[in-house]
């Protein structure tokens, strides 16, 4: 009896360590940018700089997205204090640009409100990163 009662307990145990490292996989996937079920439709869609220093003034958006922050590896470079080294990724899903924070210390804004989640965003809305503006269009 305690032998079964030990196989079970195990067989649960390995049950929950693949969840947790699925989970895990899922979050870095997010991160990362590869949603292989994004996809661009319609016209494209680009993010222009208005204020701050950057490498770019205009950026198509990529299906894929693009990672924004400090850091030299980040897609669009901006050189601003307040941002964090990788902040935040605007990409296309479902044929809409979304803007994921990528648990920035500052946040990141649109249209003066907090992103807690994936936010939508339509042409002429303005994304902050740290005192950075960009504005879809």
């Amino acid at each position: 009896m305690p032998a079964l009662f030990f196989n079970i307990i195990k067989i649960l145990f390995l049950l929950l360590l693949f969840l947790f490292l699925w989970q895990i996989a899922r979050a870095i996937r997010s991160h990362v940018g590869s949603n292989p079920g994004a996809r661009a439709e319609g016209t494209a869609a680009e993010l222009v700089i208005l204020t701050g220093e950057s490498d770019t003034d205009r950026v198509r958006i990529r299906p894929q997205g693009h990672v924004i922050g400090r850091s030299s590896d980040a897609d669009i470079r901006i050189s601003d204090p307040y941002s964090s080294e990788f902040h935040a990724r605007v990409g296309m899903q479902d044929g809409h640009v979304v803007v994921h924070d990528l648990g920035s210390t500052n946040g990141t804004y649109v249209n003066g409100r907090r992103v807690t989640s994936p936010t939508s965003v339509t042409r002429g809305d303005t994304v902050q990163i740290g005192k950075t503006i960009l504005e879809v269009r």
